[in-house]
């Protein structure tokens, strides 16, 4: 039985944005084994959820796709857009994908890759959503950042939620005398990594993108989903094959200028 597993990210005007999304999945596609991957917008970019969503069925049937958001956290798109339309094809989706602690490797690398020192306190940035539920979500992510530091991290949002990213850097900056790192926690570039860019953090890190530790993840939340034990297998393949592949990440340093 054919098998699809269609990632659904925001979306964005920004090509930038489209690029990594797309750059991701490609490093899903490539661990899946027997499973086709696609990939699929809520806005700003195509191919549409709408159209996905047709594709996907007309290549596996309802009952062979499973929908993975590509949202590190509950809230309007996955509640209403992504699950209203899987609903009315009748396809299962996944859980967001944060907060999970595979999600913690690929903070950390990005961390490092900005040049921060390891005990230096973080703000973690996520997007922003008006939904208890997502705001619950970045800031469970938060202490499991801050438990693998073993230095402070506060959960902060670009919009819809406080404390804003400043506050968060002017509290952690207060309380511990030292200069702040702001880690981005969001998928892909855009507008909210801009506004993240201007803010008062010393450091800021690159969204986390394609990091193999969130290609992972994407697989696991399709497993878990996934109906048949023939998929499962198919997953159990498919992570061994990108436990073998594993290479790290690269180990470029980046710093604000003052």
């Amino acid at each position: 039985m054919s098998r699809v597993l269609l990632a659904v990210a925001h979306g964005s005007r920004d090509p930038a944005a489209q690029q990594c999304v797309l750059s991701l999945t490609s490093r899903v596609a490539r661990s899946a084994g027997g499973v086709t991957v696609r990939t699929a917008f809520v806005q700003n970019a195509q191919p549409s959820l709408a159209s996905g969503l047709r594709d996907a069925a007309t290549h596996a049937g309802a009952d062979g796709v499973v929908v993975v958001p590509l949202l590190l956290s509950s809230g309007y798109h996955l509640s209403s857009d992504i699950a209203g339309a899987a609903r009315a094809a009748g396809v299962p989706v996944a859980r967001p994908l944060g907060p999970d602690a595979r999600l913690v490797r690929a903070l950390s690398d990005r961390l490092q890759e900005a040049g921060v020192p390891g005990q230096v306190p973080v703000v973690l940035a996520a997007a922003g959503s008006s939904d208890p539920r997502a705001q619950a979500g970045t800031r469970r992510q938060a202490a499991m950042l801050a438990a693998h530091r073993h230095a402070p991290v506060v959960a902060a949002f670009a919009t819809a939620a406080r404390p804003t990213v400043d506050e968060a850097v002017s509290f952690l900056a207060g309380v511990t005398g030292q200069p702040v790192a702001v880690a981005a926690y969001l998928l892909a570039p855009g507008l909210f990594h801009d506004r993240l860019w201007l803010s008062t953090g010393t450091w800021v890190s690159r969204p986390i993108g394609d990091h193999p530790a969130v290609a992972e993840l994407i697989l696991d939340r399709f497993c878990d989903t996934a109906r048949t034990g023939a998929t499962r297998s198919l997953c159990v393949a498919g992570t061994r094959r990108w436990m073998a592949d594993w290479t790290g990440g690269a180990r470029g340093h980046r710093r604000k200028s003052a």
